[in-house]
């Protein structure tokens, strides 16, 4: 006979009285379970009861929980969501662990309303064990279907790092970390993404030495031991993937002296034949961005002149030689050369940086010929780039606020921002002997402001008897020094294979334009050519 409503009220009044003696109804439990077989209305109101005498009944733990996940299975999604919000009154004890992976399960549910109520469980038994609930969802992670892998490591990369202090323990962090790095042994792009943001935001990590085993992690995936396939668009794809994903590990004391070496010995070298992941990615361009970016960070190198000179000889290939003129003094060719500026950026940048490490390379290392192209070449570059920033000035003077922000200004700031930084490093290469002082801020990267120091006041023995304490004015900033606006630049997203693109923090696409200058052809209408992109 089907359990009734009055059924389960009595049962549960008869629970509820017995207080001590509560293990003695046993018979009463077990209605209040069978409650599951009955009607919509039995069912909820079972899925609110079973949880509640749960504890005073060990031998019907099993058969509980059992009931409990018929319910989570229902038909009805209303009843599915009860049961749900009640799962974690079962997670005591050896039960954690089951229950962990009930909820983990249950996140491949499309309904939006059981989806949320799942997370909100599955926060619940956090803070009640959260080694445990990270066992059942790691366990599913490992060996679950690929809806339930999916939808688990995102629930671990967005809500782990909401979690306070108390509940996210070193164990538990170095629990999280150690089973993350079995889960990178076979994993999607968009994957990988996800478990490095993870573990990248754990405290425990939050070191010289953890970030290093982050480096570590990364330079696995990248297989940075294996020669670069440059026609195979998924092993470009990977390595531009792990290079991202390595980039923000980097500093000073953690050293990219892996991935720059690579990057000299295997990418620069087939540069022109790389195969885009992406249609639209000019992959040549997002290589040298990379690099440039690196470059700061990278260490001591076993083959630091073979990989200078590497770099010297690509930033040759984006030099041109001025066209060659006739009696009359005209030019000969029918076209000026085109200066494509952001690759130049990049690769001088990336060879200033080395070139600190290396200092006698265009003195020693460079014969005679060669040096001297190199001279003809920069001399020839630098004066299309006075011409080109000439232009934009005059273009961006006076405007200021919204007018700024208008797409065609944008790019304009950004061809401004480039072409200033090249100008400030070829000047350190006119200097006699080469200078590798100078410090430039990458065109794509936002401006790290300084902290202001307040001016010393002189003391009387500095300033003289006699002398007056004056309010120090400080010097105003040179006209060429003043701070250009400095336009949101973006994110890019895409994907292809088993890896995909992750939202970059300096770089939305939004300014992603085409920037060449002829020297006999710069006006002010910007972009002039599509050869180089800002």
């Amino acid at each position: 006979m089907a359990v009734t409503i009055e059924d389960l009220y009595r049962n549960y009044g008869v629970l509820a009285d017995a207080k001590e003696n509560l293990s003695q109804h046993k018979d009463a439990y077990q209605v209040i379970l069978d409650g599951v077989k009955g009607g919509p209305k039995e069912k909820r109101l079972a899925a609110q009861f079973i949880p509640k005498f749960f504890s005073s009944f060990p031998e019907l733990a099993d058969a509980a929980i059992n009931a409990q996940l018929d319910l989570c299975e229902d038909d009805d999604v209303s009843i599915r969501r009860q049961a749900i919000k009640e799962l974690p009154r079962f997670a005591t004890g050896e039960n954690i662990l089951k229950v962990a992976d009930i909820l983990t399960q249950l996140l491949q549910t499309d309904d939006t309303a059981e989806f949320n109520q799942v997370n909100v469980s599955l926060i619940s038994i956090f803070k009640i064990d959260a080694k445990g609930t990270l066992g059942g969802l790691f366990s599913q992670i490992l060996q679950g279907e690929d809806i339930v892998r999916e939808r688990a490591i995102k629930f671990l990369s967005t809500k782990l790092k909401t979690l306070p202090e108390d509940v996210m323990t070193k164990e538990v962090e170095e629990y999280v970390f150690a089973e993350t790095k079995k889960v990178l042994e076979d994993v999607t792009g968009e994957e990988f993404v996800l478990l490095m943001r993870l573990v990248s935001g754990l405290r425990v990590l939050q070191t010289v030495n953890g970030r290093q085993q982050l480096v570590e992690l990364v330079v696995e995936q990248a297989f940075l031991e294996q020669a670069l396939n440059p026609a195979d668009p998924d092993t470009v794809d990977r390595l531009l993937q792990c290079t991202r994903q390595a980039l923000p590990l980097f500093s000073k004391n953690v050293h990219s002296t892996r991935f720059v070496t690579y990057f000299c010995e295997h990418v620069l070298p087939n540069l022109s034949t790389l195969t885009s992941p992406v249609a639209e990615l000019d992959i040549q361009l997002e290589v040298l961005k990379l690099l440039a970016e690196m470059s700061p960070y990278c260490g001591d190198m076993d083959k630091l002149e073979a990989n200078v000179n590497m770099l010297f000889t690509k930033l040759l290939e984006f030099m041109p030689l001025p066209p060659e003129e006739v009696e009359n003094g005209e030019n000969s060719a029918s076209e000026e050369p085109k200066l494509q500026f952001s690759y130049v950026e990049c690769l001088l940048f990336s060879f200033h940086q080395l070139g600190k490490k290396l200092p006698d390379f265009l003195l020693d290392k460079v014969d005679a010929e060669r040096l001297k192209d190199f001279k003809i070449r920069l001399q020839y570059f630098a004066r299309g780039l006075q011409v080109y920033i000439r232009q934009l000035r005059v273009a961006l003077q006076g405007k200021t606020g919204d007018a700024l922000k208008t797409e065609e200004n944008k790019i304009k700031v950004v061809a401004l921002k480039i072409t200033n930084n090249i100008n400030v490093l070829i000047k350190d290469l006119f200097h006699n002997p080469p200078s590798f002082k100078s410090t430039v801020t990458l065109s794509w990267k936002p401006v790290q402001k300084a902290e202001a120091v307040a001016p010393k006041r002189p003391s009387s023995e500095e300033m003289g008897p006699g002398a007056s304490m004056k309010k120090q004015i400080p010097p105003q900033p040179r006209r060429d020094a003043r701070q250009i606006y400095n336009p949101p630049s973006g994110k890019y997203s895409a994907s292809i294979g088993n890896f995909s693109y992750a939202p970059l923090p300096e770089d939305d696409g939004e300014v992603h334009h085409s920037l060449v200058c002829r020297l006999s052809g710069c006006t002010q209408r910007i972009p002039l050519h599509t050869s180089a992109i800002i």
